[in-house]
C-alpha cells in the first residue's frame, strides 16, 4: 500500500501418528504397526519451466514447512554476495540483471551514444560519478556551505538554513512535501510531518535493550569520526556527535511509531498556514516557505501536530553551537555519495556492523548506477523500456491483471460476513481502480535539469534540488494521474490508495514473477499474486479508510466495519505469535496491512487462474501437461518467488522497520490459512501448514 504522508516435539509428534500408543486403555495383544503416515501429494517429477528444481528440499514436508519445501535447497547453497545485505531468487536476481542492463546504458550515454538531452544528462550523471579521485575536491564546498549555519542564532535564521537544506533535500527537523489532501483526492497540499533523525527509526533514541544500544553506541561512534573527517579535532568532534545525538532524541521522542503512522485518520490536521504559524510560532515559517518559493501557500496539513509543537521548544530552547553541529552532520550525510571516499568507506563501516552486516562496500558502479535511477529515473527507464519490455509484454500483463480483477470483484460475492450496502460500496471501489502497468505514458520532462561533465557533487545537488522543486510545484495544482512513483526499471509494484491505482513497473516482470515459458499456473502463483495483493492494499487496514475516489471516508456499515477488525484481528494474532528472529517477534500491526494484502492476493490470484483456465479450456485449449496439479504449481510459484535470505544485522532491522514480514512468514503463514493450499498437497489438521483457527479477510 502507498499512503503517501510527507515524510512490512518429537515426542507429542509421534503421539499423534501413533495413535494405538497414546490411548489411556490398555490393549489385551500387542497392536499391529500402524501404516505409515501419507507421503505429501506431491509429484516426484521434476518441475516445469519457471520453477526451479534445484531450489526444493523434497526431504521437507511441505505440511510442515512449505517455505522450506519450496526453498530449502536455495537457501542452504545460496551465497549472500559480499556487498549486499541479503538476497532473494526473486526481486534481488531480478534486480541485479536490471542493474547489468542499466549500467550498460549509462557507458553507452558516457560515450555519446544514447541519443537526445537526456542520453548527454545520463552521460554527464555517470560519468563523473565514477570519477573517484575528483570526489576528493567536493568536502570544501560542503564546508562552504556549512559556513552559514554559524548563523543560527534564533528561529528567524533558522528557518532561512533549514529552507535552503530542505530544497537541497537534506532531511533536517522535519519534512515538507506536496502530498494528496486526503479529504479531498483532486487537491494537492503542502504536508509537514515529523523527520530530522540520523538513526533508521524513533525506537532507536529510546529503547533499552542490549542490541539496540549497540546500534545507538554504533552510531555516535560514526558520527564522531565522519566530523573528525569533515575537519573537526577529536575532542571537537565528540562534543558535536553528543550535542547532535540530544536534539535528534527530543524530536524522536515527538515523533510517532510506524504503528501509529498507519492509522491515516489520524494524520489528517489541515491547520493552514495560520495554524501551523501558532503551533510553531517561535520558527519563521513566512520566510521559510518565501526561500522554498511558496510564499502564497495557505494550504497546509500537519501529520502530528504535537511534533511541532515540541518542535517549537527546540527552537527555542536549542543554543547556537548545536544547530551549528545538528544542521552540518545533516548537510554532511546527505552527500556521503559525492563526498570523498574515506567518508564513504567509514558510512559502509558503520553501516555493515549495526545495520546491515554486508561484508564488503557496493562497487562503485553499483551506487552510481542506483543514483542515476534515482535522479534521472525515467530517462534512464524511457531506454530500459524500448530495449528490454515493449508493448508485448504491457499485452500479457495487463491481460493477467484483468483476470485477477475478475476474480477480486467475483469473491466480493462470496464474502458473508460483509452486508450489501457496503459489498455494492466494495465493488464501486474495485471497479474504479485503474492499472498502470510498464512505463508510464508521458515521459518526465528533465529540461530544466542540468548537468555538468566536471562535477559530482554538483551534478547529485542538481538532482536532488530538481526532484524537490518539482515535487513542491505540485502544490495547489489538480493531480496530475500520469504520475509514476517508481521508475520503470524498479523491481517492486504498489497500490496508491490516494490515486486508487495499482502500478506494476516493468522492472518486476520479468522471471520468476512473469516467465512466458512457464505455465499459466506457475505465473498466477509469482506476478498473479502480486496483482492480487496491490489491489487487496486498497482494502486493507488503511486502504478500506478511502472511497473509491482516493477520499479519507467511511463508507462502511458499522456492523461490516466491526466484523472488518474482528477480521484483521486474527490476522494481527498469528503474525504476533511469529517469530522473525531469535528473540524478536513479528509486529502483527506494523506489518498488517501487508499481511492482509498477502492472503486476499494469493486467494483471488487462485480463483483467477481457476477461471482463467476454464475460459481456456472452453476456446478448445488444452491445458499444459504436468504431473502436478495446477494447484500445486500455483503454490510452488508463489513459495519460489520469494526464496531469499538476510544477515542477522539486516533480518533485525527490518524486523523493527519494516512493514512486510520475513519472507519465509510471508510464504509459510498465509497458506496456512487456505484450505486449497492443504487439499493440494493432502495436508491434514493437525499439521503444522493447517492453522486451526483459520484467518481469512478478503
Amino acid at each position: 500500500m502507498k499512503y503517501r504522508d510527507p515524510a512490512s516435539v518429537v515426542t507429542s509428534a509421534l503421539c499423534s501418528l501413533l495413535i494405538v500408543g497414546c490411548s489411556a486403555a490398555k490393549p489385551v495383544a500387542p497392536a499391529p504397526p500402524p501404516p505409515p503416515p501419507p507421503s505429501p501429494a506431491v509429484s516426484s517429477a521434476p518441475l516445469p519451466a519457471g520453477l526451479e528444481e534445484t531450489a526444493l528440499d523434497r526431504k521437507a514436508n511441505p505440511c510442515d514447512d512449505f517455505y522450506r519445501y519450496a526453498c530449502g535447497n536455495w537457501m542452504d547453497t545460496t551465497e549472500i554476495p559480499a556487498d549486499r545485505s541479503s538476497t532473494s531468487r526473486g526481486f534481488v536476481s531480478i534486480a541485479d540483471r536490471n542493474e547489468l542492463v542499466l549500467r550498460e546504458i549509462l557507458e553507452r550515454a558516457a560515450a555519446g551514444k544514447v541519443a537526445g538531452e537526456n542520453g548527454k544528462k545520463l552521460g554527464h550523471h555517470w560519468s563523473t560519478c565514477m570519477d573517484e579521485p575528483k570526489l576528493e575536491a567536493s568536502l570544501p564546498l560542503v564546508q562552504k556551505e556549512a559556513k552559514a549555519f554559524a548563523a543560527v542564532k534564533d528561529g528567524k535564521a533558522l528557518a532561512k538554513v533549514t529552507a535552503a537544506l530542505h530544497a537541497k533535500g537534506v532531511n533536517a527537523l522535519f519534512d515538507f512535501s506536496s502530498m494528496q489532501d486526503l479529504k479531498d483526492s483532486t487537491l494537492v497540499v503542502g504536508g509537514l510531518s515529523e523527520a530530522g533523525l540520523g538513526l533508521p527509526d524513533r525506537d532507536y533514541y529510546l529503547l533499552d535493550d542490549d542490541k539496540t544500544k549497540q546500534v545507538r553506541d554504533a552510531y555516535l561512534e560514526h558520527v564522531e569520526k565522519m566530523l573528525v573527517l569533515a575537519g573537526d579535532k577529536p575532542e571537537a568532534a565528540k562534543t558535536k556527535r553528543d550535542a547532535i545525538f540530544a536534539l535528534e532524541k527530543r524530536l524522536a521522542t515527538a515523533t510517532r511509531t510506524k504503528v501509529e503512522k498507519r492509522d491515516i485518520e489520524k494524520t489528517y490536521h489541515r491547520l493552514e498556514r495560520v495554524g501551523v504559524k501558532k503551533t510553531t510560532p517561535a520558527f519563521d515559517w513566512d520566510g521559510y516557505f518565501k526561500i522554498l518559493g511558496a510564499d502564497k501557500l495557505t494550504t497546509i496539513n500537519v501529520s502530528h501536530p504535537s511534533f511541532f509543537e515540541e518542535l517549537n521548544n527546540v527552537v527555542k530552547e536549542t543554543k547556537p553551537e548545536v544547530w551549528n553541529a545538528y544542521l552540518g552532520w545533516a548537510l554532511l550525510r546527505a552527500n556521503v555519495p559525492a563526498l570523498p571516499k574515506a567518508m564513504q568507506d567509514e558510512r559502509f563501516r558503520y553501516e555493515s556492523a549495526a545495520l546491515t552486516g554486508a561484508k564488503e562496500d557496493r562497487p562503485r558502479w553499483k551506487k552510481c548506477v542506483a543514483l542515476a535511477d534515482g535522479q534521472l529515473g525515467e530517462a534512464l527507464g524511457q531506454v530500459f523500456v524500448d530495449e528490454q519490455f515493449g508493448k508485448d509484454g504491457k499485452a500479457r500483463t495487463l491481460a493477467m491483471v484483468v483476470a485477477v480483477e475478475a476474480a477480486f470483484d467475483k469473491n466480493l460475492d462470496s464474502l458473508s460476513w460483509m452486508d450489501e450496502p457496503t459489498r455494492a460500496e466494495a465493488r464501486a471501489k474495485a471497479m474504479k481502480m485503474t492499472n498502470k502497468i510498464g512505463f508510464p505514458d508521458l515521459w518526465r520532462d528533465y529540461s530544466v535539469y542540468t548537468t555538468t561533465p566536471d562535477s559530482f557533487l554538483v551534478n547529485y545537488q542538481n538532482g536532488v534540488q530538481f526532484l524537490v522543486k518539482r515535487d513542491l510545484a505540485k502544490i495547489g495544482k489538480p493531480v496530475d494521474k500520469n504520475e509514476w512513483y517508481m521508475s520503470p526499471p524498479t523491481v517492486n509494484a504498489y497500490n496508491d490508495g490516494q490515486m486508487n491505482e495499482i502500478v506494476f513497473p516493468a522492472g518486476i516482470l520479468q522471471p520468476p514473477f512473469f516467465n512466458k515459458d512457464a505455465p499459466d499456473a506457475v505465473n498466477f502463483g509469482a506476478m498473479g499474486m502480486v496483482v492480487g495483493h496491490e489491489i487487496t492494499h486498497g482494502f486493507d487496514d488503511e486502504g478500506r479508510k478511502l472511497d473509491k475516489n482516493g477520499n479519507l471516508k467511511d463508507w462502511w456499515s458499522p456492523d461490516a466495519g466491526k466484523l472488518f477488525e474482528e477480521k484483521t484481528g486474527c490476522v494481527v494474532k498469528q503474525f504476533d505469535d511469529s517469530v522473525a528472529l531469535e528473540d524478536i517477534h513479528v509486529n502483527g500491526k506494523l506489518t498488517l496491512g501487508e499481511n492482509t494484502a498477502d492472503l486476499g492476493g494469493l486467494k483471488v490470484s487462485l480463483q483467477a487462474l481457476k477461471a482463467w483456465q476454464n475460459a481456456h479450456a472452453a476456446e478448445g485449449v488444452a491445458p499444459t501437461s504436468s504431473p502436478y496439479t495446477p494447484e500445486q504449481l500455483f503454490f510452488l510459484g508463489y513459495g519460489q518467488s520469494w526464496c531469499s535470505k538476510y544477515r542477522p544485522e539486516q533480518a533485525r532491522l527490518r524486523a523493527a522497520t519494516d512493514p512486510h514480514a520475513p519472507p519465509f512468514l510471508r510464504v509459510n503463514n498465509p497458506l496456512q490459512n487456505l484450505p486449497e493450499f492443504a487439499a493440494a498437497f493432502g495436508c491434514k489438521a493437525g499439521d503444522k501448514m493447517v492453522r486451526a483457527a483459520r484467518c481469512e479477510v478478503w
